[in-house]
This record gives C-alpha cells, structure tokens and sequence, in this order.
C-alpha cells in the first residue's frame, strides 16, 4: 500500500513539473508571435504610409504614381465544366479551381499571367490588399490536413504543419500570402481554395434557368 501511495506522489510532481514546463514554453511560444505579429503590422503600415507619401510628392509636382505590379492575386471560377476545352480545364486544375465559385491566391509571374489570360472567360480575378486578405482568410479560411478539409479556427493547425518554416499562426499565413513571401506555395498549399456564397438574386436566376432547361 505505501508503495502505492510513493508512486501516486512521484507520478503527481512529475505531472506538475510536465504541467509547469509545458505552460512556460506556451507563454515563450505566445510572446514570440505577439512579437511577429507587431512586426507585420509595423512592416504594412509602413509601406502605407510611404505609398501615401509618395502619391502625395507626385502630386505635389503635378506628376502621377505609378503604383507597383501586384505579386498576389485572387482568382474565382465563374463557370462549369459544359463547353470547357481540354487545354482550359486543366489550366483550372492546376490554378486548383475545380468547382464554381472557388477561389484561390495566386502568385502572380509570366506562367501564371498567361495561364489566367488563357481562360479569362471562366474566371473572375482582382488584386486583393491585406484587408481583403485577412477578411478572406477569417472569415472563409479552411486548411488540408490529413486530405480532410477542416475550417481554420486556431493557431495549432497551422504551427503543426508550416512551423518549420516560420508560419505559425493565421496572422503569419496572411503576411505570407499578402507580401508574396518564399513559403508562398507551402501556405497555399495548406489553405485550400475559398468557397465563395451566392447572393440570393444569383441563387433564383440559376433555379429559373433550370425550370427553362437552359
């Protein structure tokens, strides 16, 4: 019975100092991204700010801004597959836009220029800024894992499979995808592509046009 009891207190003050050890390195863990997290909004703001300024001088002068090429793009298929070429279904495969209305970041360089030229006809595309971004991601922001797709509701999702290189909560992912960073590919791997919702006047002219057969 005492021998009993000794383990019961050894398994408790191991327990407590695994308890103990585990909560400082959560605390490290969360100063760290408070840190990173102050940084990117630093790293933004000052690239508004000098944006703004530069407008503001070139005016000045009664010259104009030209503003620099975007690196990120969003990208929503429009439409089906009915009537859809071989050459643009697979170039919608490989920018990961399967169905109607997915939506997907793309990096934006000669190759995938072209390939968003070539099937124009079934996509819609714009060049989001941060805010978009971020409103994108937290308000429709699923992750792959495990060949699953699970909604993106807390920072462990992300630090289990994109902390290796630096990613390890959602503001992280968003400054990755928004300045167009080198693990781009790895966070848009990770977050599978956006499920876009109808408004209701788009909804009653898809069901009017499958009462006319069309």
């Amino acid at each position: 019975w005492l021998k009993k009891v000794e383990a019961k207190k050894k398994l408790a003050e191991r327990t407590k100092k695994h308890n103990a050890g585990a909560l400082k390195a959560r605390i490290v863990k969360q100063k760290e991204m408070v840190q990173r997290i102050a940084s990117h909004y630093r790293a933004s703001h000052a690239a508004e700010t000098s944006v703004a300024a530069a407008k503001k001088q070139a005016a000045a002068v009664g010259a104009f801004y030209a503003a620099p090429e975007a690196k990120v793009a969003f990208v929503i298929r429009l439409r089906g597959v009915n009537q859809l070429d071989p050459k643009s279904r697979k170039i919608l495969q490989l920018l990961r836009i399967r169905q109607i209305n997915n939506g997907v970041f793309v990096k934006l360089n000669k190759a995938t220029s072209t390939m968003l030229k070539l099937v124009e006809p079934h996509i819609a595309y714009g060049y989001p800024n941060l805010k978009t971004i971020r409103e994108l991601i937290y308000k429709r922001g699923f992750l792959k894992i495990n060949k699953q797709r699970i909604a993106l509701d807390n920072n462990e999702q992300i630090s289990s499979h994109l902390g290796k290189v630096g990613i390890s909560c959602v503001e992280d992912l968003i400054h990755e995808i928004a300045s167009c960073g080198p693990n781009f590919t790895k966070a848009c791997q990770l977050h599978v592509a956006l499920q876009a919702q109808l408004p209701p006047w788009r909804l009653h002219q898809e069901a009017h046009s499958l009462r006319r057969g069309w």
